[in-house]
Formats: C-alpha cells, structure tokens, sequence
C-alpha cells in the first residue's frame, strides 16, 4: 500500500520514484473500483454466451411476433376482397419470409391424422359427384402433458386341488424405494428435475400437486438419497474410468452447504474430472465425474488423483501445484492461457491499458491457429503449433520479460505477467503435445450447470447433499456428453440396478456410451434379420 510522505524531497531521481509508486497506487485502486462496478451492475463474464444473448432477445422477438400477428390479421380482409393470386410460399404482410423451424419434424414421433374436407361434395357447376384428385398436407407440433399412471403389480397365488397346502406365487419385484410408491421411472425425472433441470424438490413438489398427487418435499427428499445409494458404484465407476484417462481436466467450484447450529452456510466445494479427446480426433467418450469436499485443502486433490500419472490440465490453484511434488513420476501440470489472458482483460477493462490490449492481441492470435486445427489429429495439431504457434509464444515470453522491467512491481499489470511468466513453463506444454488444449475451458462448461443448480437451490441442505450432488451431476453431465438422453438412461440403470440384472462386474455396460451402443444393437437386430 502506498503512503504518501509528508514532505517531498528535492532529489529528482527520489521524487519520479514516489511518482511511479503513486501511479501503481492508483492503477490499482482503479482496477478494484472497476471489478467491483462490473461485478455489481455490469456482465459478469467478457462476453455473452449464446444462452444469454438468447435470453436477451426473447422480448424484443416476441414483441416482433405480436405485430406481425396484428399485421396479418389486417391484411387478410384485404387479400380476401382483391383476390391475388396464390404465392409460390408463404409471405408475411411485408413481402418476407416468416421466419420458422425449417425441416421435417423427427419421425419417432406418434403421428395423428386430422382429416379436414368439405362438407358437400356435389360439383357447384354441374352437381355431379367431386372425385378426390390429391391432398395438401402439413405437420404441426403438438403436445401432451405429461401425465402420471398408476402401475398396478398384480401376483396371482397358486394353490393345489389335492393337498391343499401348496401356495405358489411369483416374489415381489423389488422397488427402488423400499416400500414407497414411486417407480424406477418417477425417482429418474425427480432426479433430472433437480439436477438437470435445476428445480429444487418444493417446486417439483408443487408441480405435482397441480395433477392432485400430494407429495411432500421430506419425501421426495428420500427418494433422491435412496437412489443416490443404488447409483454409488456406478459414479465410482466413471471416476475411476475418467482419472484412467492420460490426460484429464480438473476444476472446482464453490457449492454453498448449511452449516447447522451457525446459523449460516459454509463453502463445500465440487471438484470436476474430465476427458474429452474429440478435439483432436482421439479415442475413448467424453465424461464429466465430479467429487465433493467439505473444504479446499489440497489433501482432496492429492485423495482424488491417487495414484495418476499423466497430464493434468488445471487453472493456478496452488493445491494442484503440491501434486508434482508428490514424486518424480507424479502428473504433468498443464495451465491455462484463458486464465492469463483473463487478469490482460480485467485490466484493460478498468484502465484501457494498452500493453494489456497488445497481451490480447498476441493471445488472440494463438487461439486464431487453434480454431484451424481443431478436429484434426494430433500429429496434425502438434506439426502447426511447432511451425506457427512456436514463434508467436517465445516472442511473447521476451516481450513480458521486457514489459515488467517497465512497469510498476507493485502494479495490476505486474501482477498479471508474473503469473504468465511463472506458470511458463505449463502454459507452453500444449506446443509439443497435439493432444493438449490450450485452456480448461472443457472443465470449466462442465461447471456451468453446477452454477444454475446453485444458483436456484441457493445452498445444499448438508455435506450429504454436496455428495448427492456430485453423484447425479456425474452420471447426467456424462449421459449428455454422450447424447443420450438422460431420463430414459437413468431409468433404465435404476430398473437394473434395482432388479440386479446388471451385477456388480456388469456395470461397465450401463456407462452412457456402452448403453447407447447396446441399445443401437437392440434396435437394428430384427431389420437384419
């Protein structure tokens, strides 16, 4: 912090000291007061994200809708009274196109026939009989309400006319709730409900109370953590299956949880594990397997990673940092450039600094070269990184240690190129290994339904519920990595698990992508034969 003297010296050299500490000072407190208007009034990211700006528009579209509506109405009296001829394709009043989904809707769907003809089929010239010469046809969107059925288990007893003292009757099927009433199908939706669809079990509990069926939330409750016992080893089995992957992503997030007997919450945290070799064309599936701890102590790291040995792609939370140190054959730490290049553009944010928009601009052209070779093989990503990225990030490293002999040690901006220049040696990784990426941005969109969920829910009711959460965002967020549907795949595993069809050896073939694979088989067989 910076104290001004209360007398100034006369030597020259000690006054442009004083200056430049000053300057700092106050290029620091501009780039607090700055975060802090933008955290409080402005976006909270740099830029808006599809869903946002989709969010944003809604109105204004609708708004669009409502007088083209208005518009429309106007004009057919006027087109019933002039007659014109019929167009070649719909047209709004305005001569354009309106604008719809284009395409035929997806064949899976039941189809209901709604015949509209005429009501007198004489010919109004001549009275003979119409004869049919063709049809118009046009498919429409319909929906049903989801409704609730009653699943009723009927065990007829078998007894013998001749002794009289055999009773026969099939066992009873087992239930996921032991006892209780909800289906295999009822506990997946109240699961997806919650963490998919991010609806808290009191809103769950009033959307079915609008159908008559009373359930409260200390039941659903139960249900939710019933089946988050049955599901244990499958989560187990993800995680395990992700941190066997050469190279894993790894994050974490905040997840408030309410502390009893203070009164207030406490910060748990979830850790996210990922894999995703699409990019660059590699084998495996993608998948998403998160872990809850009560706190951030480096010690769940060092728990989870146990053991691996590969490359690990993380942000600069020093807790990673203890994992190399562990041993010689420990993981490889690999940093984020969008992490650097976030402090550059908090900076310019606040200041309209101009060696933070040029850190921007160098950066900017990397991910420019990365955009091209995504989806290629690796060999292909490595061999463009060495002959174009290579040059662009050692002229970069000798520009930073060139600037921060510049400028103010104690300035924002100092700060932001020694956290370039001490994470180097991570950040520059990616240049010999076309499996890498250049940032955790992977990890990073697996946290963002974690961010809605938290966002609706507010806290999670006990460590308990952190672990519940963990359980289930794993096996949704993978489910739809995989694009497969998660209510019908949580159902199914729930119905196996529970019925123990699928043993304990056995649950490699309920993961998501081997699921899919087998269902795919299921559905193909009959037309082969």
């Amino acid at each position: 912090m910076f104290i001004a003297p209360t007398e100034l010296p006369d030597d020259r050299a000690t006054l442009q000291a004083i200056l430049r500490a000053a300057l700092a000072e106050i290029e620091r407190l501009q780039f607090q007061l700055a975060g802090l208007k933008r955290n409080r009034f402005g976006r909270r990211s740099e830029k808006l994200n599809d869903e946002t700006l989709q969010r944003a528009t809604e109105d204004l579209e609708q708004s669009v809708a409502e007088k083209m509506a208005a518009l429309e109405a106007t004009a057919k009296p006027l087109a019933a009274k002039t007659k014109p001829p019929p167009p070649s394709r719909a047209q709004s009043p305005n001569g354009a196109p309106p604008k719809r989904n284009r395409g035929a809707l997806p064949a899976h769907l039941p189809r209901v026939e709604v015949i509209v003809d005429i009501e007198d089929k004489a010919c109004t010239c001549c009275g003979g009989l119409l004869h049919q010469i063709g049809e118009d046809q046009a498919e429409m969107l319909d929906y049903i309400p989801a409704q609730f059925r009653v699943r009723v288990i009927r065990r007829p007893r078998y007894g013998c006319r001749v002794c009289e003292n055999a009773v026969v009757q099939a066992p009873a099927p087992d239930r996921p709730i032991d006892g209780g009433m909800a289906t295999e199908a009822l506990v997946a939706q109240v699961l997806i409900g919650k963490y998919c669809d991010h609806l808290p079990l009191y809103r769950q509990s009033q959307i079915f109370a609008r159908q008559a069926i009373n359930l409260d939330r200390s039941t659903l409750c139960s249900w939710v953590g019933r089946a988050c016992w049955w599901l244990v080893p499958l989560h187990e089995l993800m995680l395990s299956t992700v941190l066997s992957s050469p190279k894993v992503f790894a994050d974490d997030t905040t997840l408030p949880v309410l502390d009893p007997g203070n009164g207030r919450t406490k910060t748990g945290r979830l850790w996210c594990y990922a894999v995703d070799n699409r990019p660059w064309c590699g084998p495996g599936h993608p998948a998403a397997a998160y872990v809850y701890s009560e706190d951030r102590k480096g010690e769940h790291v060092k728990t989870h990673l146990r053991g691996f040995r590969g490359l690990l792609q993380v942000d600069g939370y020093a807790g990673f940092g203890g994992l190399a140190g562990q041993a010689d054959d420990g993981p490889w730490l690999v940093f984020c450039w969008a992490h650097v290049r976030r402090k550059f553009y908090d900076i310019h944010v606040a200041t309209k600094s101009p060696l933070a928009a040029e850190a921007l601009r160098r950066i900017a052209e990397l991910y420019e070269i990365e955009a091209e070779t995504r989806g290629t093989p690796a060999d292909n990503r490595r061999s463009v990184r060495q002959q174009r990225s290579r040059p662009l990030v050692e002229a970069m490293h000798i520009w930073l240690t060139g600037q921060l002999e510049r400028v103010s040690g104690r300035s924002t901006m100092a700060q932001a190129i020694r956290y370039a220049l001490n994470h180097w040696k991570g950040l520059v990784l990616y240049l010999n290994d076309g499996r890498l990426e250049m940032d955790t941005n992977t990890v990073e969109r697996a946290m963002r339904s974690v961010a809605l969920g938290r966002k609706n829910a507010l806290f999670a009711g006990a460590d308990s519920g952190g672990r519940h959460w963990a359980i289930v965002a794993t096996l949704i967020h993978t489910a739809k990595l995989n694009d497969v549907d998660p209510l019908a795949w949580l159902t199914d595993v729930l119905e196996r698990i529970v019925a123990g069809d699928t043993k304990q050896h056995e649950l490699a073939t309920l993961l998501p992508w081997n699921w899919k694979a087998g269902k795919t088989v299921t559905v193909e067989a009959p037309s082969s034969a």
